[in-house]
């Protein structure tokens, strides 16, 4: 028998034809392949009104600004605009999208631009009042501004789309044969852009880039001419490309992606450039780690993302020799291997547009994510120091804060629901209005954990959802950060799982693993926890007795209002 591929269903509405996007997406290789549906175009206000055919769609509304907004409609005639009218009917479109996306799981809207090659007024054409380029910059504005707080809408930028296929943007054959205004190009990037960005809302996105360092991170070879010899700023134009490359980087640091070195070299050597180099951009600090010897580069890359605790499936990783890019490539295959630029010249410009770092929001957590990691290097270093591994827990001093959901913490613990994957006992995708309309919900009750010790703070990292059901009390969601998986946080989190479940009259407490291709650790801790599992998958323990606490972490527990 074979098992049906379940898609995710992507709804596209338009005020022109997305058939050729349609057939893109539709045919994207995807580890989740989509089923895109075209709604009537030419009826947007129309479509958006009505109720969708599915609430766990993703919807993609691709308007143009003249086909919603009259007024810019009489601007593109050289009529008169008056602004405030214009601005009226963003208001009324962005509420309208807002309504459509309290019925849907995701809402992605594109920019608006002007049509291509389109002069408008020429040099007056940023002249207020006037400008086609000027109203369609405010336009722009003012929608963001009017989505920026509904968390499951996101805007897409349409003029990179159009940028990306240069002179062959418009196609105005095809836009009066099928009322298609835009070349393919536009809709090939259009397509990638859009895989990108529910590869982030589903937790795909990459979160690790391990780089060479000769002839990538620096130009040279510093084994051969010491630190002091390798092209990296100054007045030079391939070390200030160099120097651009590392800036790059460190800008993806600040967003919550970490980066980490795999090169054949000596290690000591290697790290003084860090230490001592003047125009080294990253600091040995940025690091959040390294394999720095003359071994295999995937073997490196295996043991680096296991130190780090990231699935392969999170790793870029960058070399300029395409024989090890080959080698990375064939070996691991789960790993991304971009083919990466000859010139120096190119590599900054070329990691800046990669779109695989998609994230839909960015959290505190995020920009200390390098810190963290940091912080972690040092608990290992401490753990090779302890005579096991019950003596390292006790040594950390652990504190576990369990809260409620919050307006604070809300964002983070929805890209704990969309990014976790490895210990995540459901896998289950919400939104942020679905996370607070479920929490809220009669008999369930949801906690988020934040984790510190004495190396620091490890943030909001786990989330322990239970429902109510007659006799039974089931976990719903049972979801831990990989940077504090193994140190009986999870424990802690079935202990108060099951603590809940006695206090509200609960028979037992019930937990349904749904298996991915990734969260086989979640399997492993379950079948380790104590839980009973009958059948295959279904684990539960008698609330007869409570669920033991872990010795060695304090719990603090913030008050929770029942729904």
């Amino acid at each position: 028998m074979v098992m049906a591929i379940s898609k995710t269903p992507l709804t596209l509405i338009s005020d022109f034809n997305l058939s050729v996007l349609a057939r893109l997406l539709n045919h994207a290789q995807q580890d989740t392949p989509l089923e895109a549906t075209l709604s009537p175009f030419g009826q947007p206000y129309q479509t958006l009104a009505a109720p969708p055919e599915r609430e766990d769609a993703v919807v993609m509304v691709w308007c143009r600004a003249e086909g919603v907004l009259p007024s810019f409609a009489q601007g593109l005639q050289f009529e008169a605009v008056d602004e405030q009218v214009l601005e009226g009917e963003v208001r009324h479109f962005a509420q309208q999208l807002r309504h459509h996306a309290t019925q849907v799981k995701h809402l992605l809207v594109s920019s608006w631009v002007l049509p291509p090659q389109e002069r408008g007024y020429g040099m007056l054409d940023w002249q207020p009042g006037l400008g086609l380029r000027y109203l369609l910059a405010r336009a722009n504005l003012l929608l963001a501004q009017q989505l920026a707080d509904a968390a499951n809408i996101h805007l897409l930028d349409t003029q990179a789309w159009l940028q990306s296929a240069g002179n062959k943007a418009a196609s105005p054959r095809m836009a009066y044969a099928s009322k298609t205004p835009y070349g393919n190009g536009v809709f090939e990037a259009a397509a990638a852009d859009i895989l990108a960005v529910l590869d982030g809302l589903q937790g795909r996105s990459r979160r690790l880039v391990l780089v060479d360092l000769d002839d990538t991170l620096w130009g040279g070879i510093i084994g051969e001419t010491g630190w002091q010899g390798i092209r990296l700023g100054g007045h030079d134009h391939g070390g200030e490309a160099f120097q651009d490359f590392q800036r790059a980087l460190k800008g993806l640091i600040k967003r919550g992606v970490l980066v980490g070195v795999v090169s054949k070299n000596t290690e000591e050597v290697a790290l003084a450039a860090f230490e001592k180099h003047p125009e080294m951009v990253l600091k040995k600090e940025d690091l959040a780690g390294w394999r720095i010897n003359w071994q295999d580069k995937a073997q490196n890359v295996v043991e680096l993302s296991q130190q780090i605790n990231l699935g392969l499936q999170s790793v870029v990783f960058i070399d300029d020799n395409p024989a090890e890019r080959g080698r990375v490539r064939e070996a691991l295959p789960q790993v991304l291997v971009p083919e990466w630029p000859k010139q120096p010249s190119e590599y900054a410009a070329f990691l800046r547009a990669m779109n695989c770092f998609e994230l839909p929001a960015l959290s505190d957590e995020d920009r200390q994510r390098a810190a963290m990691v940091r912080a972690e290097r040092a608990r290992q270093e401490t753990k090779g120091t302890l005579a096991n591994h019950g003596d390292w827990l006790q040594s950390l001093g652990m504190q576990v804060r369990l809260s409620p959901i919050t307006p604070v913490n809300l964002p983070r613990v929805e890209q704990l629901f969309n990014k976790t994957n490895q210990m995540n006992i459901s896998t289950r995708r919400l939104s942020e209005s679905q996370i607070h309309h479920w929490a809220q919900q009669p008999g369930h009750v949801l906690w988020a954990a934040s984790v510190t010790d004495r190396f620091g703070d490890s943030g909001l990292t786990g989330i322990l959802a239970v429902a109510l059901e007659g006799e039974e009390a089931v976990i719903t969601d049972l979801i831990l950060s990989c940077r504090v998986m193994g140190r009986q946080v999870e424990h802690l989190l079935l202990h108060r799982g099951v603590a809940w479940a006695m206090a509200q009259g609960a028979k037992r407490l019930v937990a349904h693993y749904r298996p991915t291709d990734r969260n086989a650790p979640c399997l492993s801790f379950l079948r380790g926890s104590g839980l009973t599992e009958a059948p295959e998958h279904t684990f539960s323990w008698s609330c007869v007795t409570p669920y033991p606490q872990p010795q060695h972490v304090m719990l603090e527990e913030l008050p929770h209002v029942q729904g």
